[in-house]
Order: structure tokens, then sequence, then C-alpha cells
């Protein structure tokens, strides 16, 4: 299905995926522009799109947001996605096309446009990939320095690709921004005319956006109208802008990096961007999501075709105070309720008694663990648990011994301070030496105590990122570790992974700051935020939901907020359920309750985990709200309504994605209940669903339906 045509007579490459296509063609002038991307065309519906004019401005002047790459250079004012300096001051790129090479993949193809500077020693490959089964379109770029001797390219700005929309009545734009402990708050408003800037300063993908967003004519819904995105997979400082152009259209350009950030192109030596994906669908938001989704589980997870374990994590329970006794008792607790993954939390190692000391000391607190984590890893595996514990490798505490053997490495600039944050300061993983300790401690640690999970923390963004042997080795390129520093993280991850199979990981950063398709194609799930409170947690999960598939959103019973236990399981289950609550303060009757509740989220979680997801009724917290999943037979819906109104909670929902001539019925742990629908009376007449929430405040309900045997 996913296909690469070229035209070479009128000069157009036609990129197919199962529904669409992506279109672009060199102009005689050399530039390369973007014909078309929306519905599935032949390629002689493409090509024949090269010969319509093109976007002009006043003067007849073309407007660079239609190139592939717009360059600083020639008749270009708007926002470039490539910016070099070369010698002389020279700041000007002039590009033409010398080759193309079309490569068919074991799930895809590939194509490859070589473009070269008329002059200076610089060849540009715009690399492209479209998959098998996917609407998704793979776009990233690489800078050869060809030239000899010692002359430097200096590299400004190297976004990974531009992306035109069609001509629309009117833009508007979907994104997500907030802080820590509020990430993934869904924002839906006009496009502005001029420049809209998403992005992050701090050295990962950020709490206070994602690189992510989408576009459409402003009439979009979660079920109808079209939908174009732009996903950049990248977890470290990133920079999306939209502009919208006074004479009409949008385009999107991408990338690693932020503004002030330089890097050195040295005779011989390459930079490759991170991929910049597209996605387009015709069925509004909710298929764009689910578009999202699929992608990630076909096309980015390690393991996607894995059911993720019911996790508890002592941290709420015991903070700092962790030892060897209280670990097992609780352990005891979490397995009596069902949990399948116990996680130790901060405080495990060193003399980490509280957050000033000891991080970077990994190995365990002798006084605390005076035998060692043996003991404690192998009774929780005993308990029938996996055993997993927090780790923060990018991080150390002025107090510690690590800090006092190598104070070089750290972020620093001399004659600066060294800043800290959470009394941390952030060691620079862009030094080899650095990243082989990490990976040295790190697998040994696996190892050594058979562990299966990695809590991997990020608690502070980068300051003072500066790399004073750079410049002593007179490289003068202290800027590459805003990129290799991220590099490094997953050369770390991958290289644990290949020598730990059963080891799982997940992504945390002070919360969900760490959140990317980059970090998901070697992680297991992501920690989606430090506030659990259940009813804050349902605008984040939402917000989430755009791109990311619940497979890997971590979500957490905790004891915040005053929601009551079965809506904070419910809310819960819509990701990977987990625990982080204080088990020793839960009554008989909340372990009763949350027993029952584990139970019956493994028996949704496959549906849950790997299904298709539809977003239903009003945005959480504002009415009735839903969220429903359809895997193979199985339908799981989860119901909100945690403030009534004035009127009370609608009688019917309307379902969505079933079989319409099917005919589905509740189901039980006790079997088929209830009256017998068809899908097509529950997607156009709806559900019953009224008389399934409780009177009162913070209503919630699971309803699991199945084909009537």
């Amino acid at each position: 299905m996913a296909s690469v045509v070229v035209d070479r007579e009128r000069r157009v490459w036609s990129l197919s995926t199962q529904h669409t296509t992506y279109a672009l063609h060199a102009t005689e002038d050399g530039k390369l522009v973007q014909l078309h991307w929306g519905v599935r065309l032949a390629p002689a519906e493409a090509a024949g799109l090269a010969g319509r004019p093109h976007i002009t401005a006043p003067y007849d002047l073309p407007l660079d947001i239609e190139e592939q790459l717009p360059v600083d250079g020639g008749l270009r004012w708007g926002v470039p996605s490539l910016q070099v300096t070369f010698i002389g001051g020279v700041r000007s790129l002039e590009l033409a096309l010398v080759s193309d090479h079309i490569e068919q993949e074991p799930h895809g193809t590939r194509l490859d446009l070589v473009l070269a500077d008329t002059h200076f020693p610089l060849t540009v490959v715009l690399h492209y990939r479209v998959r098998e089964d996917c609407d998704v379109v793979e776009r990233w770029t690489t800078l050869r320095h060809t030239g000899g001797g010692d002359t430097p390219v200096t590299v400004h700005r190297a976004d990974s690709g531009n992306w035109l929309l069609p001509e629309l009545p009117h833009y508007r734009y979907s994104a997500v921004w907030g802080a820590w402990s509020a990430e993934h708050q869904l924002r839906r408003e006009p496009l502005p005319r001029g420049e809209l800037t998403f992005g992050s300063r701090h050295g990962l993908t950020g709490h206070q956006a994602n690189p992510w967003i989408m576009l459409d004519d402003g009439t979009a819904t979660e079920d109808r109208g079209e939908v174009w995105t732009v996903a950049l997979a990248w977890s470290g400082s990133w920079r999306l802008t939209a502009q919208r152009r006074f004479e009409g259209r949008v385009a999107v350009s991408a990338g690693f990096g932020h503004e002030g950030v330089t890097w050195r192109l040295q005779p011989g030596e390459e930079l490759t961007t991170p991929p910049v994906l597209g996605a387009y669908s015709e069925g509004g938001f909710g298929a764009a999501s689910r578009a999202w989704h699929g992608y990630a589980r076909q096309y980015v997870l390690p393991l996607a075709q894995e059911v993720r374990p019911v996790l508890y994590n002592s941290w709420e329970a015991v903070a700092f105070d962790v030892e060897e006794e209280g670990q097992l008792e609780i352990a005891r607790k979490a397995a009596d309720l069902g949990v399948e993954l116990f996680v130790m939390d901060d405080g495990w190692f060193g003399r980490r008694v509280d957050s000033s000391a000891g991080l970077g000391d990994w190995w365990p607190n002798p006084e605390r663990f005076p035998e060692g984590l043996d003991r404690l890893a192998d009774e929780v595996r005993r308990l029938g648990m996996g055993f997993g514990v927090w780790v923060e490798p990018e991080m150390v505490n002025p107090d510690s011994d690590l800090y006092r053997t190598h104070p070089d490495w750290v972020l620093h600039h001399p004659n600066r301070r060294r800043e800290e944050l959470r009394t941390q300061l952030v060691l620079n993983f862009a030094r080899e030496d650095v990243g082989e300790w990490a990976f040295g401690w790190l697998d040994k640690l696996v190892g050594d105590h058979g562990i299966t999970f990695l809590k991997w923390d990020m608690n502070r963004a980068f300051s003072q990122a500066g790399w004073p042997a750079r410049e002593k080795d007179g490289d003068g390129d202290q800027d590459r570790l805003w990129i290799d520093h991220t590099r490094n993280v997953y050369a770390v991850m991958d290289r644990l992974r290949a020598n730990h199979p059963d080891l799982r990981i997940e992504s945390c950063a002070g919360g969900g700051g760490r959140v990317d398709f980059g970090i998901l194609a070697r992680t297991d799930e992501v920690w989606t935020s430090d506030n659990t409170d259940a009813f804050h947690r349902q605008s984040i999960q939402h917000g989430f939901s755009q791109v990311y598939p619940a497979g890997v959103m971590a979500a957490w019973v905790t004891d915040a907020g005053r929601a009551p236990l079965a809506y904070r399981f419910h809310v819960a289950m819509a990701g990977v359920l987990g625990f982080g609550g204080n088990l020793h303060q839960w009554s008989p009757e909340d372990i009763a309750e949350a027993r029952e509740l584990v139970a019956r989220y493994k028996d949704i979680r496959a549906t849950v985990q790997h299904g298709e997801q539809y977003r239903l009724g009003a945005e959480p917290g504002r009415g009735l709200s839903a969220i429903q999943y359809v895997y193979r037979d199985e339908v799981a819906v989860l119901l909100f309504h945690p403030h009534p109104e004035v009127l009370p909670a609608p009688g019917l929902l309307r379902l969505a994605g079933l079989d319409a001539d099917a005919v589905y019925q509740e189901y039980t742990g006790a079997g088929a209940a209830g009256p017998k629908a068809t899908g097509r009376v529950l997607m156009s007449v709806g559900l019953p669903v009224r008389d399934r929430l409780a009177p009162g405040d913070w209503a919630s309900a699971l309803i699991r339906l199945r084909p009537a045997r």
C-alpha cells in the first residue's frame, strides 16, 4: 500500500500511504516545493498538479512556505528551516537538486533527495519514508560537510522539514501547554496571523508544551472533518513554528534546538536531524488520534504487543524513609491487591535520606539495606511480582562522592555560578565518559538484582549549559551538548535493553516532562504527570490522548484529591493502571474494593492498552464524559460525571467504532447481562447510561460489551 512514484518528466514525487498522498515537485528554478498533502491521489493526478501556478506574493515573488526546507538566502523572508554560515560570513544558501534515490524497505518505502550548495561544500539530503498500513509520513534531514581542510560550517538552524497546508477558509490549531503538575492542557483556538511558535529551551521535551500541532479549518469535530498533524520525535530542546501568511496558506516547520544555539560541521562530518512526522485524517480529531496511536503501536514502541502490568510504587507511602523491612511490608500489601510489579522509589542508594545528598552514588545504602537489594528483590519475586527501582542517571547532588570526584562532569561555564535546582546539577551526558559511567552502573544494577523495570527520572532542566573542555581542545563547539546529551541518553537505554531483554523502562521527568515519539522508541510507558488528583488527571489525560496511546500512559490510584476510590480507579483504568497510595492507611473496605477493581481492570486492560480509543460526550469535568475502547470483539466504556449540574446526565450515550450488524450485550464477571442491541442502535440511538451512575458527586462506571453468544 505504501509507495513512492516518480514522474521524471515533470519532476514530481508522489508518496502514498494507506489513505493519503504527499506530493512534491522540483521547479525549473531548482526549488523543491510541496504540491499536495491530503487525500490519496493517483500518481498521474499528483503529477498533473505540477502544471498549476504556484503561490505568489506581491511583485510575483515566490513564497518560501511551499518549500520542503526553506533556507536562509535568496528571496525568502519567512521562518527558515535551515540556516548556516560559510567561510567569510556568507549566510545565504543556494541549493540545487543533485539526485534522488528510492528504496524498498521491509515495511515501507524510502525516498532520498540529494541537494548541494552551488558553491560551498555542503550537501543536504531530504529523507522521506511511508509505511505500510499507516498514514504517517516520516521526514528528516542530513547535512554533510563535503569539503577538505579545517574550515567548519556553522549551523544555526536545522529543522527536520517544513509542511504546507492546503488553502482553507479559516485555520484553527490544537496543541497542549501547561506546567509541572498541569501538563497536556489542550488548546483549540484560531491560528493567529504571523508566526506561532511552541518549543522547549529546557534540554528535554518539557512540561510547558509538547512537540506536535493539529490544524483544521475551524469546523472539525471529534468525529468529522479534515485534520493535519505535525509531530517531532525528539526528547531535547525543540522548536515548532506555524506561519500563517497574509497572502494565504499555512506552513509548519519543526526541528531540534532553540534560538541562540549553534553547531559546527567539520569537514567530513554530518548532522542528522530527528524525524518530523506528518499525518492527515478525514475523520476529525478522534480519527487523527487513532492514526497516531496505531503508528506508535506499530512502528515506535519496542514491545507494543505486551500487556503492561499493574504497578505499585512506594513513594507516597514512605517518601525518603526507605528501608528493607518497610519495603517488604508494603510489598506484601501490594501483592494482596493483585499488583504485578513492585517499584522502590527514591531513597534506596548512597547517603540519600533526603533530596540534598547522595544523588549520583548508585549503590544500596548500607544502613538501610545491609545485605544489598537481593533479599528485597527475591521476596518481591516470591510474592509473584516483578522488581523495579527509581533512578535518575542524568543528575547529581553536589553533596555526593560522584561530584567530589568528577566536578567537571556537570554542565557549567567558567566563572559562573553552578546554580542548583532541587539541590541538583545536570550531568553532561554528551561526554562519552559520563555515558559509559551511567551504562556501567545501570548494567550492573539491573543484572545483579534481576531488575525488570526502571523508572528513569529527570527532575530539572539544563542551566549553565557549558562544556569548557570542548573550548580547551580547540573544538569550540560546546552547543553540540544540546544534541548529544539526548542522543547518549537514547544510546544508554538502547544498550541496556539489548543486554537485558526482560528490562522495561518508564520515562519520567518531574512528571510528564519527557513525552514524545523519540523517547517512546526506547521506553514502554511514560509518567504522565506528578499530579495524581483524579479530577485534574482527566484533563491531563485528555490532552495526552490527542497523540499518544493509552498503552503508554502511566496512571496511578493515589490518596490525592477528594474523589472516592472507585472514581480514582476508573480514571486510572483509562491507561496503564498503577498504585501510589499509602496502603498502610487504607481501610479494610478500601482494600477489598481495590482488590475487586484491580481484577476488573485486568479483564479490560488488553482492550484499553491495545484498542481503538474514542472520546465521547463532554470534555472531562464539563458534564458526562466517556472514553470507549474497542479491541477485537471487546468493548470497554468508562463513564465520568464528577459534578451534577442543574440537568441530570444524559440518558443515552452514543457509542462509536462498533460493528453495525453485530448484536452486543453487557458482560460482567458473572457473564452476560442486560438487553441486547445491535451496534447500529448503540451508535445511532445510544447506550442507556443514566441508571448506571450513582446520584451525587463523583459518579463513574465501567461498562463492558461483547457480541452476544
